[in-house]
């Protein structure tokens, strides 16, 4: 972003250009996308948007970015309702929280937090790749702090494998079925206990029965 909004007014006025960009993401993919469809459907000034943004990859960047926030508020609440240390029921918050933002936020399936098909660079590869990255990072220091200990390089890389795994198998999980294929995503979560397990269950105090 060119600048962050300072007044009340001017933060809405961002809110509904996110909004918009998100809605017409899912409309019409981000090929067709141009920041002045975006003011226009907004009804801001295409000023109005450059004030905030360089080009339309900026502005789907930001929308990224807010994804992430908003998942990890998500996360957040809900690990607040576990048992401490149910690192199990941690991985089910993640992917179910991934889950329901995919099916139900506008642009959301287009976007998600920069992994979506953008063109040249992105992808697994490109911003996709650092994409995961962040993810990873956040859910480092929410896990940590749900087992109660320190989001050390280890648990980072730990983390970080399980994204990625779980990225790729739930991209083939959105593509065998609009909604999400079940039996991959059932087998997606077997995954990610199965190789979570070898590392936390170190750090657990208890084991509990793989359901």
């Amino acid at each position: 972003m060119r600048r962050a909004p300072v007044q009340r007014r001017s933060a809405e006025r961002l809110t509904r250009i996110l909004d918009t960009c998100a809605a017409l993401l899912d409309e019409a993919g981000y090929e067709q996308l141009t920041t002045r469809a975006v003011a226009s459907r907004a009804g801001v000034p295409i000023g109005s948007v450059y004030r905030f943004f360089d080009n339309k990859r900026a502005l789907v960047d930001a929308l990224a970015r807010r994804n992430l926030d908003r998942y990890a508020e998500r996360v957040t609440d809900r690990f607040a309702a576990l048992r401490p240390g149910d690192w199990r029921g941690a991985v089910d918050v993640v992917l179910d929280e991934y889950l329901a933002m995919k099916r139900t936020v506008p642009g959301f399936g287009s976007v998600d937090f920069g992994s979506a098909d953008l063109g040249p660079g992105s992808g697994p590869g490109g911003a996709g790749k650092n994409a995961n990255q962040q993810v990873a990072g956040r859910l480092t220091v929410l896990l940590a702090a749900h087992l109660g200990r320190g989001p050390d390089a280890s648990l980072h890389r730990t983390v970080l494998v399980a994204v990625e795994a779980a990225d790729a198998l739930l991209q083939l999980a959105f593509r065998t079925d609009p909604a999400g294929d079940p039996g991959i995503v059932a087998e997606t979560r077997t995954l990610l206990r199965a190789y979570l397990a070898r590392t936390l269950d170190r750090a657990s105090p208890a084991r509990e029965p793989l359901d």
